[in-house]
């Protein structure tokens, strides 16, 4: 086994554990019991119990709903963006690429955390999910996606590398979806599409850690979910001298997880 088809079975692998721990996550965590406050994971496995008796699994199932769909749908977005904008360089549609250019200044321009910010105070009350705020994360980050992949397309030859393929009857189909995007432009596109993914995770967790540390409602989810953010908070207590250091290994656990999700997923799409 290769080290390419290492790291995809890995991504495969993770992936697949949080879409499960999405679809099994309770909707309401267990009532407390404060007489096991506190429990490390070999007293109440598999990863031990908060300062009211709640188990931490329940919080990691819970984080988990909160981010993993949002993330994911975020990632595709950018990964539609930078395919259609290096398809119209290989299509050599100037007038569409012209518009690209300028949309993409026009956004990129844009400081990204105040309009998320302003994105999640405009959003209605009962809108207490990440899925808007990760889908303009996603428009905000996209202009520097699309940027490389039509640079890149424009490496290779942009329309003369599809005029050249035409020549030798190659079909358009084959042309824009083999040798365009999965052959040249795939590398760029995934890259991009998984540091997406992976910012809107930490952008979660880091809008419910300030929402916790102010002890306001948070902006990505309701009142009776929560976020891995609350992982670290705990976990943070532990050096105040709070016996909650497993909660803290758990979510720096969980986050190391997503990042290596996402290296994994770059590292599988490399050219050879």
């Amino acid at each position: 086994m290769n080290r390419r088809t290492a790291a995809l079975l890995l991504a495969a692998a993770l992936l697949a554990a949080l879409l499960a721990a999405t679809a099994v996550a309770p909707p309401y965590l267990s009532v407390p019991v404060p007489e096991r406050a506190y429990l490390g994971p070999f007293e109440a496995p598999p990863f031990g119990l908060d300062e009211r008796g709640v188990p931490l699994h329940e919080i990691a199932l819970q984080g988990a709903a909160i981010v993993t769909v949002p993330a994911i749908l975020s990632g595709l977005l950018v990964m539609v963006l930078a395919t259609f904008a290096g398809l119209v360089r290989c299509a050599g549609i100037g007038w569409v690429d012209g518009v690209i250019q300028v949309g993409s200044e026009l956004v990129g321009a844009l400081p990204r955390l105040v309009v998320v910010l302003v994105v999640a105070l405009l959003l209605p009350k009962e809108w207490k999910v990440l899925l808007p705020i990760g889908l303009a994360w996603a428009v905000l980050a996209a202009p520097g996606a699309m940027d490389e992949a039509a640079a890149y397309a424009g490496r290779i030859g942009g329309a003369r590398f599809v005029e050249a393929l035409r020549a030798h009857g190659f079909s358009r189909w084959r042309i824009y979806g083999y040798h365009v995007i999965w052959l040249n432009l795939r590398p760029v596109i995934v890259r991009q599409g998984a540091e997406v993914t992976m910012q809107v995770v930490f952008l979660e967790i880091a809008l419910s850690y300030l929402a916790l540390r102010q002890n306001e409602p948070s902006f990505t989810h309701a009142d009776s979910e929560f976020s891995w953010a609350s992982l670290l908070y705990k976990g943070y207590t532990a050096l105040l001298g709070v016996p909650l250091l497993h909660a803290l290994w758990l979510g720096l656990a969980l986050v190391a997880a997503v990042a290596i999700l996402a290296q994994s997923v770059r590292y599988a799409a490399r050219a050879r």
